[in-house]
C-alpha cells in the first residue's frame, strides 16, 4: 500500500467551539494541496470565530470551496479567498455562515448541508455531496492551481458562485473581474489589514491575490453582485460573480484556476504550466505521487494501522508549510516590490514560535533543502526591512504574533547544523542587532523585534513578562552559539552569560520562576498555576523552559524536587486535554520536557512518558489533536518521537533517545546537504516490537555502543545504521 494512502485529512478538523472535554481544536482543513503547494483547496464551513482554516468539523453546513488556506492556526486566521459554490437554483446572495460580514436577517444564503458520512479524502483530493444541491463536489491541486469537479443532478439547473470578497477572518477590501469568454475570466483580489484577517487586522497582513479561471462548458449568463444586490459594476468592495450554464449539460461542469500573489501574469504563466491538457483525474493523481515522492524521505514498518495513519498524517502536516510563494517563473512579491527566485526556493508561513521545537529539527534531517530555503527567506525578509528576522511570517509580513525571536532561533540552529544562509555574515549582523536592539544596521534604520526597555538590555528581563524574558535568554544562547561557531568568540562569551542569567528569574519564595517589575522586584503571584506574565502558559509551566541549561535549572530548583516536581507534573496531567495546568502538550512552552529526564540521568522516565505522551495526545478521527496543529510543529513531535529522538534545545543539535515507535525505519539522506559519511540512508532497527517492549536496554550506532543518552545532528546524518536492544 502506498504510503500517503494512509493519510487521513480529517485528522484535527475540529476547529473553535464545540469542544470535546478531552480532545479538540486541531484546526486543520480536510482539502486538497500538495506539499508545500501555493493552492490549498479546501471546503468552507465558516468564515468566522477562531476558525483559522475556514473548516470545523463540529459545523454540518458547507459554504464553499476557497483556493488558499492555513492548517492548525488560531488567531482568526487569514487567506480563504476566491470562494467558488455551485448551486441548482438562484439563492440568496451571502454565503449564510459568514459571521465577520453583516447581511439581511432572515436570508439563507446559498450554504449547503453536508453528511460526513459522504466526505472522501486523501491527501490531494477531497470529495463531498452537497445534500441541499445534490451536486457532488470533488476537489485537487497541483502547486499553484486547482481543479474543482461538480456533478449536478441531470435535470437540475446548473450555477456557480464565485464569491470574490470573501477571507477567512475578515473580507477583502477591492475586487475586480474580466471576462475573457463565456469559459475563461481573470481577476483580482486585494486584502489588507483594514479588512481584517490575521488577528482581525492586528497582523498588518496585505496582499494581492490574481487567478485565471477556465470552465470545461460555456456560461450562458454572467450577473456580478455586491451587498446582496445584483450590479452592473465588475469591480468593487463586495463582489460576487453569479454564472449560469446549459441544464442541457449531461457530463460534470469543471473549473481550473490558477493563483499568484504578484501579478496576472503571474497567474497566466502558473495556469500554462499547470492547467493546460491535463484532466481532473490526471491532476489527482498526480498530487497523491507528489505525495508518495515526498515520503520516500522517511519509510516505517509496523502492524499497528493506527500508529502508521497517525505517522504519515503527521508527517503530512509538517510538509505542508513553508510553502512556495514564489510563481512557476521564480518571482514573488515582498511589500509590493516583485523578487525572484535564484538558488533556493522563497517560502512563506513561518509559524515561528511554535515550530523552532521540533519542526525544523526535523526537516534538518529529512528536508534539509526546506530549512535553507526558509532561513534564506527569512534572510530576505530581513534585508528588504532592515529589521529582525519575522516572528509569525505571512507573504512576506511580519504577523509579530507570539512572542521571542524564533526566527534567530532557527536560523542559529540550522548554522550549528552546517546549514547556511546565502549571506552568513549579513544574517549574523542582523541577528546581533536584533538580539543588542540596535536602531541603525549597515547605515539604515534598523527595527528590532526586541523590547528596547533598559531592564531588558541591562538586567536580561523584560517587566512583567516571564515567557518574553525566558524567550529572549534562550535566543541569546543561540546568538551565542551563532557567533562561537563564526569565530567571534567576545560576542559568543557576551550572550552565554546574558543567557546564564536566567536563575534571576527564580523566585526564592514562590520557588518558581516568576516575572519582575521594573524596580526588580517580583510580581506577585498566588501559586506555581498562575499566568501572570505567561503566553499559552502559566507559572508551573514556563518555569522549566531553560533547555539549554536543564542541569543547572535542577540545582537551582533542588535536584530531588526537580525530579518529583517532573513526575509530579506529567502524573497530574490529562494527557489528551485540550488544556492542564501541569504539563500541557497543546501548547508549545511544555513540548520536549519529555526528555529532561534522560539529560537529568533517568531515561527510563523519557521513555515511559514519551509513549504516553504519543498515545494519549493523539489518535485518529476530528479530535485527534490535543491543541492547535500550529502549522506542523504538533505533527512534528510525534514524528521526531517516532523515529526515537528529539532536539531538546535549538543550536545545540544534541538528539536525546527515546524509545522509537516502529520496529524499522528508514530515512533518506541528503548528499547536498549531509556528510553522509557511512552511508546515504540512516536505518532504525528494533530487536523487539516496540509496542510490547517499551524500554531501551542498550543503544549501537554502526556498531558502537552508544553511551550517552543522546545521538548528535552529525551523528545521524552521517547514515548508517542504529540498533535500539529494547526490554
Amino acid at each position: 500500500m502506498k504510503r500517503a494512502l494512509y493519510v487521513d485529512t480529517m485528522i484535527g478538523t475540529v476547529g473553535d467551539g464545540q469542544i470535546e472535554k478531552s480532545h479538540g481544536g486541531g484546526k486543520t482543513y480536510p482539502g486538497a494541496c500538495v506539499p508545500g503547494g501555493m493552492v490549498q483547496l479546501s471546503p468552507d464551513t465558516v468564515s468566522g470565530g477562531d476558525n483559522g482554516s475556514g473548516y470545523n468539523y463540529c459545523h454540518n453546513t458547507i459554504e464553499g470551496f476557497s483556493f488558499n488556506h492555513m492548517s492548525g492556526i488560531g488567531w482568526y486566521g487569514d487567506l480563504g479567498n476566491l470562494q467558488v459554490m455551485p448551486v441548482t437554483e438562484d439563492t440568496d446572495l451571502r454565503s449564510g455562515s459568514n459571521e465577520e460580514i453583516p447581511f439581511r436577517k432572515g436570508t439563507v444564503g446559498w450554504k449547503s448541508e453536508f453528511s460526513h458520512d459522504n466526505e472522501k479524502t486523501r491527501a490531494g483530493y477531497y470529495s463531498v455531496m452537497l445534500d441541499r444541491y445534490k451536486i457532488f463536489a470533488e476537489s485537487t491541486t497541483s502547486e499553484h492551481a486547482g481543479f474543482l469537479r461538480f456533478t449536478y443532478p441531470q435535470d437540475a439547473e446548473k450555477k456557480i458562485i464565485i464569491n470574490l470578497s470573501r477571507r477567512i477572518g475578515g473580507k477583502a477590501d477591492f475586487q475586480e473581474v474580466e471576462i475573457l469568454s463565456n469559459k475563461k475570466i481573470e481577476g483580482h483580489i486585494k486584502c489588507t489589514p483594514a479588512g481584517g484577517g490575521f488577528g482581525h487586522g492586528h497582523g498588518g497582513i496585505f496582499y494581492d491575490v490574481y487567478f485565471v479561471m477556465e470552465f470545461s462548458h460555456p456560461f450562458i449568463n454572467k450577473r456580478f453582485f455586491e451587498n446582496e444586490e445584483f450590479t452592473d459594476a465588475c469591480q468593487g468592495e463586495d463582489l460576487g460573480l453569479f454564472l449560469d450554464f446549459s441544464k442541457e449539460i449531461t457530463d460534470p461542469i469543471t473549473l481550473k484556476c490558477a493563483i499568484s500573489y504578484v501579478d496576472i501574469d503571474g497567474a497566466r504563466k502558473n495556469f500554462a504550466a499547470e492547467c493546460e491538457n491535463i484532466d481532473f483525474d490526471t491532476m489527482a493523481e498526480n498530487a497523491l505521487e507528489k505525495w508518495e515522492e515526498v515520503f520516500s524521505c522517511i519509510k516505517v514498518s509496523g502492524t499497528d494501522e493506527i500508529d502508521l495513519k497517525l505517522f504519515y498524517t503527521c508527517l503530512y502536516h509538517v510538509l505542508l508549510d513553508p510553502r512556495t510563494m514564489a510563481d512557476v517563473d521564480g518571482r514573488y512579491k515582498i511589500n509590493y516590490e516583485i523578487f525572484r527566485d535564484s538558488d533556493y526556493k522563497q517560502r512563506t508561513v513561518f509559524s515561528g514560535w511554535d515550530v523552532y521545537r521540533s519542526e525544523f529539527p526535523l526537516l534538518s534531517i529529512i528536508r534539509p533543502d526546506m530549512v535553507r530555503d526558509d532561513i534564506n527567506s527569512l534572510l530576505k525578509i530581513a534585508e528588504i526591512n532592515n529589521s529582525s528576522f519575522p516572528r509569525w511570517e505571512l507573504l512576506g509580513i511580519n504577523a509579530g504574533c507570539m512572542v521571542g525571536d524564533p526566527g534567530l532561533i532557527v536560523l542559529a540552529d540550522a548554522v550549528t547544523k552546517g546549514l547556511n544562509p546565502y549571506d552568513i555574515e549579513k544574517a549574523y549582523r542582523v541577528s546581533k542587532a536584533s538580539s543588542l536592539c540596535e536602531k541603525e544596521l549597515d547605515g539604515k534604520a534598523f527595527k528590532s523585534i526586541r523590547p528596547d526597555c533598559k531592564e531588558y538590555l541591562d538586567d536580561c528581563y523584560v517587566p512583567e513578562k516571564l515567557s518574553d524574558t525566558l524567550e529572549y535568554l534562550l535566543a541569546d544562547y543561540t546568538m551565542a552559539k551563532f557567533a562561537e561557531i563564526t569565530g567571534k568568540t567576545e560576542d559568543a562569551e557576551l550572550f552565554m552569560n546574558r543567557a546564564n542569567r536566567y536563575s534571576e528569574n527564580y523566585n526564592e519564595s514562590l520557588q518558581f520562576m516568576a516575572p519582575r517589575k521594573e524596580d526588580g522586584e517580583f510580581v506577585f503571584e498566588e501559586d506555581r498555576y498562575d499566568d501572570d506574565g505567561t503566553v499559552e502558559s502559566n507559572i508551573f509551566q514556563q518555569s522549566w523552559f531553560v533547555p539549554y541549561d536543564v542541569k543547572g535549572l535542577s540545582r537551582l530548583f533542588g535536584e530531588k524536587r526537580t525530579i518529583d516536581l517532573l513526575e509530579e507534573f506529567f502524573e497530574r496531567a490529562d494527557l489528551k486535554s485540550l488544556w492542564n495546568d501541569d504539563y500541557n502538550h497543546s501548547n508549545e512552552p511544555c513540548h520536549n520536557i519529555t526528555h529532561y529526564f534522560s539529560i537529568l540521568g533517568l531515561p527510563e522516565r523519557t521513555q515511559y512518558w514519551t509513549r504516553r505522551v504519543q498515545k494519549e495526545a493523539y489518535r485518529t478521527g476530528a479530535y485527534g489533536f490535543c491543541g492547535n496543529e500550529d502549522v506542523g510543529q504538533l505533527s512534528a513531535w510525534y514524528v521526531l518521537s517516532a523515529l526515537g529522538f528529539a532536539q531538546v534545545c535549538p543550536a545545540d543539535p544534541k538528539y536525546y533517545l527515546n524509545t522509537p515507535l516502529f520496529k524499522d525505519i528508514e530515512i533518506k539522506l541528503d548528499k547536498n546537504f549531509h556528510s553522509c559519511k557511512v552511508a546515504d540512508t540512516l536505518t532504525i532497527k528494533c530487536d523487539k516490537n516496540p509496542l510490547d517492549f517499551p524500554y531501551i536496554k542498550s543503544v549501537k550506532l554502526n556498531g558502537k555502543e552508544v553511551t550517552e543518552c543522546f545521538l548528535t545532528y552529525e551523528e545521524i546524518t552521517s547514515g548508517g545504521e542504529i540498533i535500539f536492544e529494547l526490554r
